[in-house]
């Protein structure tokens, strides 16, 4: 199995219980957006042998997420309203999968992301999120 990483990739700075079983897991910040990727797994996988679906909509959740976070100033987090993923081809064990966020708008209140996802070059699925910041007891109103 191939276990190249991208250039530009470094191991993800964001830990949390939820991707702990994914790991390694890998993030660029490109300045607009934290994309995401992992060399496909066993752990990744459904009974198929296909990247599970719900892997990837929760780092694409995490990736439009973080990347939305990225445009705002006084946010102590975002909280996801609503995600919605379309898949368009299968991602297979050993492939790069990576999430490319693109933030369409960020706003004080609502935020709007979405996102490519790839195996390797091929486009596997897209994605769309709606997140609601949290801000700051001390951000003006």
């Amino acid at each position: 199995m191939n276990q190249d990483i991208p250039e530009g990739f470094s191991p993800h700075f964001r830990k949390s219980g939820m991707t702990d079983p994914w790991e390694p897991l890998y993030s660029r910040n490109t300045g607009d957006a934290i994309f995401l990727g992992l060399r496909a797994g066993p752990a990744h996988a459904n009974s198929r042998g296909f990247v599970h679906g719900a892997l990837i909509t929760a780092l694409a959740d995490n990736a439009m997420g973080l990347s939305c976070g990225l445009k705002l100033e006084g946010a102590t987090g975002l909280v996801t309203v609503g995600v919605s993923v379309d898949f368009i081809a299968t991602a297979r064990l050993g492939q790069w999968l990576e999430i490319r966020p693109v933030v369409l708008k960020s706003g004080r209140n609502l935020s709007f992301c979405a996102a490519t996802v790839h195996a390797d070059d091929t486009l596997c699925a897209r994605a769309n999120a709606t997140f609601r910041a949290l801000m700051s007891e001390k951000s003006p109103a």
